[in-house]
């Protein structure tokens, strides 16, 4: 649950990386990092927040060169502090690296272990140092050759860029868990983990970075290496239901037209007798759309999201109830008094959101609430780069359908099953992971983390 972004040889680069990473802002708004090279050294920024408030133009100066990478940061291995906010870049006997990295190693724990054994000294807690440890350890002579070795020795989700002095490498893991596209700005290569990052500067998306492929950029041009045995693809369906832009292209898709269907085939599977459908904004919307012309049901915006919210320091415990939900999203009173309703968001996790959601519709006045979701019940945990809760917070992993829908005072509750859900996908169904939802993981690893 992080994005990435890079820019080779452009006289413009740390700006078009700052504008990539606004455009990505969605994929993670715990931190925010830049580094630079001038062709002799790299520079680097990172810091705790939002990119318009990490940056500015004096810091955008002081990350000159004509090459950059950047990363926006939701944490999923490693705490939040800025110890752990990427690019993460060192110094090592051949030269300086910095490297931005969305996904997670599974194995990460057991090679930090041996490393640290062995007297390797760590800076973070994050996964992403022990590639930079690989690297630095590799006896090859190039540094692609290095980072292929390094790539070779872990194993879960990587999408990754990478940047030497005079060298850019992006690479993407053989399952390809996590989105990561190749574009074009004039003559410059740009990489990012959605096209939208391409839309903002002006770039044109040339084409999916494979699974397993590596790319060194550097004044050569770009050259590609499949050094890795060929796997299955395990792609992210949770990409295009909740966390990629609606108007990105990722995975051979229009991420829209894909969450639009979901909500199309969630109205075939579980009709509702009902007068209006109203989305839970943003992520709901497309598949609110689908779910309302399928079923010939009026769409009505009767939640409306604050769309300028950030961190609040003020949270009155008593006076205000429900005060994290309702900073977010307020419904329309008078729209929906006396009506009956059914609501459709993408997902539930906790369900303690989705309670309180209803409790606002019917102080609205909605006389029935139903709810549809755009997606499975989530019962497993994700350990290749989402920040999924603990399988015990699931509460889709304990209860039942119905058991969930009393908890979340619905009138009815309905799931996409997963079968539809791989119609939505057709043609590549079998190129998606849907652990999640099914806890069959395509990757092993210790089973204790199953159960925590």
């Amino acid at each position: 649950m992080c994005g990435i972004f890079g820019i080779f040889n452009h006289s413009e680069a740390s700006n078009h990386t700052y504008l990539g990473l606004y455009a990505l802002q969605h994929r993670g708004q715990e931190s925010a990092g830049i580094a630079s090279s001038d062709g002799k050294r790299l520079h680097h920024y990172r810091q705790m927040g939002l990119v318009s408030e990490v940056f500015t133009r004096e810091t955008l100066k002081r990350l000159s060169g004509e090459s950059a990478i950047g990363h926006v940061r939701y944490s999923t291995s490693g705490s939040s502090e800025l110890k752990n906010a990427q690019p993460f870049v060192v110094d090592y006997a051949k030269g300086s690296i910095a490297i931005a990295h969305n996904g997670n190693l599974t194995n990460a724990s057991l090679i930090r272990a041996e490393l640290e054994s062995n007297g390797s000294i760590f800076q973070s807690n994050m996964d992403t140092e022990v590639i930079a440890h690989l690297i630095a350890r590799s006896k090859a002579k190039t540094f692609v050759e290095r980072t292929i070795q390094a790539l070779g020795q872990v194993e879960g989700a990587y999408s990754l860029l990478i940047l030497t002095e005079r060298e850019m490498v992006a690479a993407r893991d053989p399952f390809g868990f996590r989105p990561l596209v190749l574009g074009q700005l004039r003559e410059a290569p740009v990489i990012g983990s959605e096209t939208c990052a391409f839309d903002l500067i002006g770039a044109k998306f040339v084409r999916e970075i494979q699974p397993g492929e590596v790319l060194l950029i550097n004044e050569d041009g770009i050259r590609s290496f499949n050094p890795f045995s060929p796997k299955p693809r395990h792609q992210c369906i949770f990409e295009f239901i909740y966390f990629a832009r609606p108007d990105s292209f990722i995975f051979n898709r229009n991420v829209y037209q894909v969450r639009k269907s979901l909500g199309t085939q969630l109205a075939r599977e579980s009709p509702a007798d009902v007068e209006m459908v109203i989305p839970i904004p943003d992520s709901g919307i497309p598949a609110t759309l689908g779910y309302a012309q399928e079923s010939k049901i009026p769409f009505e915006m009767g939640m409306i999201r604050n769309h300028y919210v950030g961190r609040t320091f003020i949270e009155p415990e008593q006076s205000i109830r429900h005060f994290g939900v309702k900073i977010k999203l307020n419904p329309v009173k008078g729209l929906m008094k006396g009506r009956r309703i059914v609501a459709v968001d993408d997902s539930i996790v906790r369900a303690t959101t989705s309670r309180k959601i209803n409790r606002m519709f019917r102080h609205a006045g909605a006389k029935e609430v139903h709810v549809r979701i755009s997606s499975p019940p989530i019962t497993h945990p994700c350990f290749f780069g989402i920040d999924t809760p603990k399988r015990s917070e699931l509460i889709a992993s304990s209860h039942t359908v119905k058991e969930i829908q009393k908890f979340i005072n619905a009138n009815s509750l309905s799931y996409l099953s997963l079968e539809g859900l791989k119609k939505c996908v057709q043609g590549e169904a079998e190129n998606f992971c849907y652990a999640c939802f099914t806890g069959d993981y395509p990757i092993s690893f210790p089973i204790e983390r199953l159960n925590e």
